[in-house]
């Protein structure tokens, strides 16, 4: 029996079989999970692809985490497919061009705020949206990137991951009375398409190069999806508010 046995895991953010969300999704069923995948708009097209690429064929459905008519009908959406979640993967970041890319002090709050909302806010929107179908042990997983120094070109992107960990650890606080799990994994540089959308993403390659001490490789989404699914499992019960380093160990390493 896969340590997923028996598990319903709403997972976002699977557009290309690259992403670690697509590998989340693989490992999940592989552990024995029921696998209900979101997406929307122009991208449903990518995700529905993707999951033909699964184990198992997953449903795939309709979630924007700005549109509040979607959050409110997540609930009747999932129920479609499945009576309740046991593990949500939130899996979802977006910073608009000129947030990124060494523009930090010309950014405006209207990019910097669409970064904060989509990158950061929707986790707590998606948690708030997933609450009522899940029950004690529900555990909630989110995609992380370091967010303890400033990375060259990483700007408002960086902030907003800052945000999301914060955000993470209120959940914890608030989700926890009702025996629901709130993590992040900060995983090191994938080379996935939301990855080599970020300009100079080439310039993290360097550094995991020559500072991690297990190594690091790029294109392996693998160690990271791996770490969802163990805290989507029973095996993390009493661990919340918590990151979880994938990274090779380059986040305990000085410069």
């Amino acid at each position: 029996m896969g340590i997923l046995q028996g598990k319903r895991i709403l997972i976002t953010g699977v557009l290309t079989d690259q992403s670690i969300a697509f590998h989340v999704a693989r490992l999940a069923q592989e552990q024995g999970a029921f696998v209900v995948l979101t997406s929307f708009g122009r991208v449903m097209s990518l995700t529905a692809r993707s999951a033909g690429r699964l184990p198992s064929l997953p449903p795939v459905i309709e979630l924007d985490v700005t549109n509040d008519e979607d959050l409110a009908a997540l609930e009747s959406r999932v129920r479609e497919h499945v009576d309740g979640i046991d593990g949500v993967l939130h899996s979802i970041g977006f910073a608009p061009e000129a947030a990124l890319g060494g523009k930090f002090l010309s950014t405006s709050w209207a990019d910097a705020g669409t970064a904060l909302q989509v990158s950061a806010f929707s986790l707590k929107s998606l948690s708030v949206a997933s609450e009522p179908l899940m029950g004690p042990g529900g555990s909630i997983v989110g995609l992380d990137f370091d967010a303890a120094v400033a990375w060259p070109k990483y700007d408002w992107m960086g902030v907003a991951k800052a945000a999301l960990e914060s955000t993470s650890r209120y959940l914890a606080r608030d989700l926890g009375p009702k025996g629901i799990r709130v993590n992040l994994v900060a995983a090191g540089p994938i080379r996935t398409m939301a990855a080599k959308s970020i300009p100079g993403f080439e310039e993290f390659e360097g550094v995991w190069g020559s500072r991690a001490p297990l190594s690091w490789d790029l294109d392996d989404p693998e160690p990271a999806a791996r770490a969802c699914v163990a805290l989507m499992s029973d095996w993390f019960p009493a661990t919340t508010g918590e990151i979880v380093h994938v990274d090779g160990g380059v986040h305990s390493q000085g410069a």
